[in-house]
């Protein structure tokens, strides 16, 4: 079997399937996902592809990015690139779906790739409970927490996120809101909109506020356009929200301009609240009031974390870095 057969039967073109097979960024992950399936299935691995990857094996990071929209993401990549070329490392990045079992597509890259180390940034604990014991080089999971998952290569650094969206519900309380609306993510217990939800949620039962997951909350992903159709949708259909609080900034970025469109002002009819505090929310119209997530912390230990594991230092390490609520223009007072 050669490159063409590959192609033949998964569909795709030599030039699609060649640029898989090296990691080249600039395919879609259905194309990738297929293209590896074939791979897998065949166990193809021809003799120049072989020599190719022995000269790679052991020589760079892989990171995967789950989500390519979201800001958060796109800030922390930008500093984990630059301290890994600072300490003589190089990172291939791969970004994938929201939806996507980061786990399998790592599992696929480490029997192709033989990458040193691997950085998630976002995860799914449930497929890490499922198929990462195939994986047997150190990882770090960043922004959410892989305590509970007690792998001996995984470590993780991440926000409280819970406590986080706890906090900033108690403002909008504090604030006199009671009718208080959710957009972003999903209810998923292990994700990190899961756990934001639960604090928000733990908020304001116990202020004795109530909260109709059917009725107040909208799940989307994290992008400006789905959160712009998710405000839509939930304002619509609760009228009598006075606050709504976007679990990602990026997600608020197209609340902003739904709640123009439909006539609202932004936050004299409705307050609006996010959560990442990427350096655009500072910048919006109006001031987005945000949960700072601590990109700097985060991007240092997840790589030094990284580093020494890869070098045999350290056992495995799960860290909380602080954060911070940044009352900006977005919300007011009753």
């Amino acid at each position: 079997m050669n490159i063409r057969d590959i192609a033949s039967i998964s569909g795709y073109s030599v030039g699609t399937v060649s640029r898989v097979l090296n990691g080249h960024p600039s395919v879609s992950d259905r194309a990738r996902a297929r293209i590896l399936e074939v791979v897998e299935e065949y166990g193809y691995e021809p003799n120049y592809n072989a020599r190719f990857l022995k000269a790679q094996s052991m020589e760079s990071v892989a990171v995967f990015v789950k989500g390519a929209g979201n800001r958060l993401f796109g800030e922390i990549l930008e500093l984990i690139q630059t301290q890994l070329i600072e300490a003589g490392e190089e990172a291939v990045v791969t970004y994938l779906d929201e939806d996507a079992d980061e786990v399998a597509a790592a599992v696929r890259y480490q029997r192709i790739r033989h990458p040193k180390g691997i950085l998630f940034l976002g995860g799914e604990p449930a497929y890490f409970k499922a198929q990462f014991a195939e994986i047997d080089v150190p990882s770090v999971l960043i922004t959410n927490d892989a305590t509970g998952l007690a792998f001996p290569n995984l470590s993780s650094v991440t926000t409280d996120d819970e406590s986080a969206a706890y906090q900033m519900c108690e403002y909008l309380l504090s604030c006199g809101h009671r009718r208080i609306g959710i957009v972003g993510g999903n209810r998923s217990e292990g994700q990190v909109s899961g756990k934001r939800l639960r604090g928000a949620t733990r908020a304001l039962q116990e202020h004795g506020v109530s909260f109709d997951f059917d009725r107040d909350f909208e799940p989307c992903h994290f992008t400006e356009a789905e959160g712009y159709d998710a405000i839509a949708n939930l304002v619509m259909r609760s009228r009598d929200l006075t606050a709504v609080f976007a679990l990602g900034d990026v997600i608020a970025f197209g609340a902003v301009r739904a709640v123009y469109d439909m006539g609202l002002r932004i936050p004299d009819q409705l307050s609006l609240a996010g959560f990442d505090g990427v350096s655009l929310s500072q910048f919006a119209v109006p001031r987005i009031t945000t949960i700072r997530q601590d990109v700097r912390t985060i991007a240092r230990r997840g790589v030094e974390i990284l580093l020494a594991a890869m070098a045999g230092e350290g056992g495995v390490v799960h860290e909380f870095v602080p954060y911070q609520l940044l009352k900006r223009e977005s919300v007011c007072k009753l």
